[in-house]
Parts: C-alpha cells; sequence; structure tokens
C-alpha cells in the first residue's frame, strides 16, 4: 500500500470518526435537553442548582471509579504530576464557567420553550470565535467580520419573533452561553494546549470536583425544605439525568479536542436545527414564520462559515474576498496559522 492510499485512508477513518461523534452529540445533547425540560417544572423537580450538581456529581464519582479501575485510561493525570498549580490554575476558571452555564441553562427552561433557546444559540459561533481571537486561537478578517454581521442578524430575528417572550428567560439563557463558550475556549487550551493536554477522562475528572464546589456553594445559598422530598420522589429520574449528563460531558471533551471550539459550537448547531423540528413537531411548541426566516438566515451564515474554513481556496472564498477588497482567505491566518514566528533552530 502506497503513502498517499495509507494516508486517504486515514483521512477517511478521522472523518467517520468525526461524523461519528457529532452523531452521537447531537442525539445524547437533545435528550438530555428535553429530559432536563421535563424535571425543570414546578410541579416536578424545579431545582437547577442541585439538577446541576446531580450531573457533577455522576460524572466526577463515575471518573474516580474508572481511574481506580483502569489508571492507564487516564494519561492526563500522570501528565500533570507536580503541576498543580497549574491544574488549579485553569479547572478553577473552567469549574465556574461550566457550573453556571448548567445552571443558567436549566433556570431558562423554567421561563421559555427549548425551540426559543436554540435560537438564541445560533450565537454561540460568534461568541466563541471573538473568545478564540481574544486567546489567541483564531484570527480575524474582513470576511469573518461579515459572516457575524449576518449570523447575528438571523439570530436575532429569530429571537425578536418569540409569541411568548421572557425577559428573564432570555438573560438566563444569554449568561449561559457566555459561560459555555468561556469553558469551550478555555477547554480548547487545556485539552490541546496550555501546558496539560488532557485526554477527556482526565479533564472530567479534573473539572467535575471544580464545578462541584461552586454548585454546593450554590445548593447552600439557595436551600429549599422541599428539597429532601422532592429527591425521594424523583430519584428515578434524576439517575438516569446524570448519567446522560456524564456520557454528554465525555463527548463534549472529545470533540473539543478533535475538532476545536469552533467546532464544537458547530456540532452544537445540527443539535439546534434537530431539537427545533424534534420540538415543533413532536411538542408542538409555537414556531412563527418570522422565527423561522430568521433561523434560517443565522443557518445560512453558519453553513456558510464552515464552508470557507473547510475550503478556504473555493470559488466561494476568493469571491468573499474580492467583494470585500481583501487577500484571498487561504493567504490570510487562520485557526491552524502559527501567529508567532518561528526561530531558526539552525546552530552557526
Amino acid at each position: 500500500m502506497t503513502n498517499a492510499s495509507v494516508s486517504q485512508a486515514m483521512s477517511t477513518l478521522d472523518i467517520v470518526k468525526r461524523v461519528s461523534l457529532c452523531l452521537a452529540y447531537i442525539v445524547v445533547s437533545a435528550s438530555l435537553i428535553r429530559f432536563n425540560k421535563f424535571l425543570m417544572n414546578k410541579d416536578r423537580f424545579p431545582y437547577s442548582m442541585l439538577l446541576t450538581s446531580c450531573h457533577m456529581s455522576m460524572s466526577f464519582s463515575l471518573c474516580l471509579v474508572l481511574y481506580l479501575v483502569k489508571p492507564g485510561a487516564f494519561p492526563g493525570v500522570a501528565n500533570s504530576e507536580g503541576r498543580k498549580l497549574l491544574v488549579l490554575k485553569w479547572m478553577a476558571p473552567i469549574g465556574v464557567a461550566f457550573s453556571v452555564s448548567l445552571y443558567t441553562s436549566n433556570q431558562a427552561y423554567m421561563y421559555c420553550s427549548v425551540t426559543f433557546l436554540q435560537f438564541m444559540k445560533e450565537g454561540n459561533v460568534i461568541i466563541a470565535f471573538l473568545m478564540s481571537c481574544a486567546a489567541g486561537l483564531q484570527a480575524m478578517n474582513r470576511v469573518r467580520c461579515a459572516i457575524i454581521a449576518w449570523i447575528i442578524a438571523g439570530s436575532a430575528m429569530a429571537v425578536s419573533g418569540e409569541v411568548n417572550f421572557v425577559f428573564v428567560g432570555f438573560v438566563y439563557q444569554l449568561i449561559s452561553q457566555l459561560a459555555e463558550c468561556s469553558r469551550a475556549v478555555m477547554g480548547e487550551v487545556v485539552l490541546s494546549g496550555g501546558g496539560l493536554k488532557l485526554d477527556p477522562l482526565s479533564y472530567t475528572l479534573f473539572v467535575a470536583p471544580a464545578c462541584l464546589a461552586v454548585l454546593v456553594g450554590g445548593i447552600i445559598a439557595t436551600w429549599d425544605p422541599a428539597i429532601p422530598g422532592a429527591l425521594a420522589k424523583w430519584w428515578p429520574y434524576l439517575l438516569p439525568n446524570a448519567l446522560l449528563a456524564f456520557v454528554l460531558n465525555m463527548l463534549v471533551a472529545t470533540i473539543i479536542k478533535e475538532m476545536s471550539a469552533v467546532g464544537f459550537i458547530l456540532a452544537g448547531v445540527c443539535k439546534d436545527i434537530a431539537l427545533v423540528l424534534f420540538s415543533a413537531v413532536v411538542f408542538a411548541e409555537v414556531v412563527t414564520a418570522h422565527q423561522c426566516f430568521g433561523f434560517m438566515v443565522a443557518l445560512g451564515g453558519v453553513f456558510f462559515w464552515s464552508f470557507l474554513r473547510a475550503s478556504p481556496d473555493s470559488q466561494a472564498a476568493m469571491l468573499a474576498a474580492r467583494l470585500l477588497q481583501m487577500p484571498p482567505e487561504s493567504k490570510m491566518p487562520n485557526e491552524n496559522t502559527v501567529l508567532l514566528p518561528q526561530t531558526s533552530s539552525t546552530k552557526v
């Protein structure tokens, strides 16, 4: 077998792997969202802080048991030995961002429909990209600025067309998205660099207790005497819900490591499409024509963004560059470009 055929086979396997990860993420994430929406009802289990804590407790417990049984599955733990301060430096802010994201996201289900929340999430691509630029993981140019405006316009149309708009739910969801994108960008640094290069299992093992520490403080501050009775009544639902959350945490960490933070957000967009259609058809959630049009506009921008990333030398990319009077995308810095000049290693 020639080197070219071997390279092509590896490329095909890599594509199959990434597509499989995205499909698994879409199914698990959509299922957990609908499950959380079911539980987050005033007549069931309306305790978003505690629900999130159940998720993190399950993730930490399962990772800890697996580590005790098979420590070889956690190479990142061994790599981080002697660097406790570096681990704490990253895990503390990631844990805070993760806990805030999960709490506010679950809280938003109390006020808004699933479809409306998915419309809002289209802005995650832009938020994650801007944060990645600030972290030096991505580079800005005119074409990307134009697509950002495109996606923002579509998302704004979709959100503004909501029939049962609740401002409190909107704020909760916005905070959740900012925290989620922050966590994704920091997670990309930790999983791919940052002096740690953790694997998904080690990442979850480190993040879960940091997240739990924040959530426990929140539970104490917002304690409700009715919580013990609700736990006793709904634990048969909370247990599979927490297991599903553990699977999702593993998939998210794996996708961020394999496809970057922006790649993870783009996979989330595909999940949003499936979830909006499912919620509208199966659960009869109201979606207006105005929202559908805005959603399609935003999706068009997201998929054009993805196309330019995958094919920077395409005719569409060159046409967009000419219209905006800039060099072709392939000649501009992108996420694979080394932003700092390389120093020569040649000895004189």
